[in-house]
């Protein structure tokens, strides 16, 4: 699984073949989508028309809750394969902690065990919820997806990933731009050492501290800005000082506050 990836959330099913196809022409091999966001044909045709083999690239989808419970779970893997044109799906995780995950994770372990999934994992479980399942089910979760940026690093989370040999993977990793995340001044007087953008001083925070990124942008030059971060390194005193901005909360929602439980509830229609 490489470390940096393209995502495609937010990014509309008319667009998504186009930018699916630019981010696969600047060098990306890894690509995030999700039954939520209605784009995986769109990622599927630019996929199948790049001209690069299957096998060199990484595809991620999501079941959303509204695909939970067992059978159901496994219909839409069968859905997420047709749309996206492919035999396999190389990482496929569950979107959220809520709804009847057991049932949807024991349709993934089913499809993991049958070659449709390659790897198998969750998104946005926080570690009461990680743990529980990882506890209980017979193929751990792979991979973990949640909220990890500057603002928000994940420190307490990470450390019960390890513990269950689940690596983190971050989305928003540029905070979607909130926080002041642009105009940082650590990030700014950092990045002017190495002459880079405050977004490449955060990716590459990121990458150094083995975490799974997948920025997005629809811009092909800002693609292209945000792949390049293999050519510097950060100093364990700028690891420090960017450590600093964490502020141990989410900028988003907590998927632990009832009114977010209850929006997620609202949102089971959504597919």
């Amino acid at each position: 699984m490489p470390q940096l990836g393209y995502g495609v959330y937010q990014v509309t099913p008319n667009e998504a073949e186009r930018c699916v196809s630019d981010a696969l022409g600047v060098g990306y091999r890894m690509v995030d989508t999700a039954q939520a966001y209605a784009n995986e044909e769109g990622v599927g045709s630019a996929v199948k028309k790049s001209g690069i083999s299957r096998d060199e690239v990484f595809i991620v989808s999501k079941i959303w809750i509204s695909n939970y419970g067992y059978e159901k779970a496994k219909a839409s893997i069968d859905e997420s394969l047709r749309k996206l044109q492919t035999d396999y799906i190389d990482l496929m995780l569950l979107h959220q902690p809520f709804c009847d995950r057991y049932g949807a994770y024991r349709a993934l372990e089913e499809a993991y065990r049958e070659g449709k999934l390659r790897a198998i994992g969750v998104s946005n479980f926080y570690p009461d919820h990680l743990i529980d399942l990882a506890s209980n089910v017979e193929v751990k979760p792979m991979v973990n997806q949640v909220e990890t940026h500057v603002f928000d690093q994940q420190v307490e989370a990470k450390k019960y990933m390890d513990e269950f040999d689940c690596r983190i993977m971050s989305w928003g990793p540029l905070a979607e731009g909130r926080n002041g995340f642009f105009t940082n001044k650590l990030l700014g007087e950092i990045g002017k050492k190495y002459r880079k953008s405050i977004p490449q001083v955060a990716l590459r925070w990121l990458l150094q501290r083995g975490v799974i990124i997948i920025p997005k942008s629809t811009h092909k030059e800002r693609m292209a800005e945000n792949i390049n971060i293999f050519d510097f390194e950060l100093t364990a005193e700028d690891m420090a000082q960017i450590q600093t901005l964490d502020t141990g909360r989410s900028i988003f929602f907590d998927h632990h506050d009832g009114e977010v439980t209850k929006m997620f509830m609202g949102w089971r229609g959504l597919m």
